[in-house]
């Protein structure tokens, strides 16, 4: 799994990180048992702060998709991809009920929004 920074990217570095991994995770990249860089290795992988990855994997834990070794690392845990799937949904909508809102302060018809989602998934 290689994970890429976008210095363009509106979303936080730790939060890039940790969307890239649980795509990963929800993508079988990454299996159940799996380690993990090391903290350290990742930022120096990646040219962040150690802070940025033990923010990412901290987050991670939280949510259960990976857990702390004590001496040894940190592993992927056994998920419920269903129940990651839903959740990836759920952050989804929200953020097309965004864009629908800012579509809809530029006037853009209903047409016109599906013309373009149209034309983007296309390309």
């Amino acid at each position: 799994m290689e994970i890429v920074i976008n210095t363009g990217s509106s979303l936080a570095i730790y939060e890039q990180i940790v969307s890239q991994i649980k795509n990963a995770i929800f993508n079988h990249e990454l299996n159940a048992g799996e380690a993990l860089p090391s903290i350290r290795m990742l930022a120096s992988r990646l040219e962040v702060s150690v802070i940025t990855t033990k923010r990412a994997y901290e987050e991670l834990e939280k949510e259960n998709l990976i857990r702390s070794v004590a001496g040894k690392g940190f592993y992927v845990c056994e998920t419920n991809t269903e129940y990651l799937k839903e959740k990836q949904y759920v952050l989804l909508e929200k953020k097309v009920a965004e864009i629908l809102q800012e579509c809809s302060k530029a006037g853009m018809t209903k047409q016109e929004i599906l013309s373009m989602v149209e034309e983007l998934v296309e390309e």
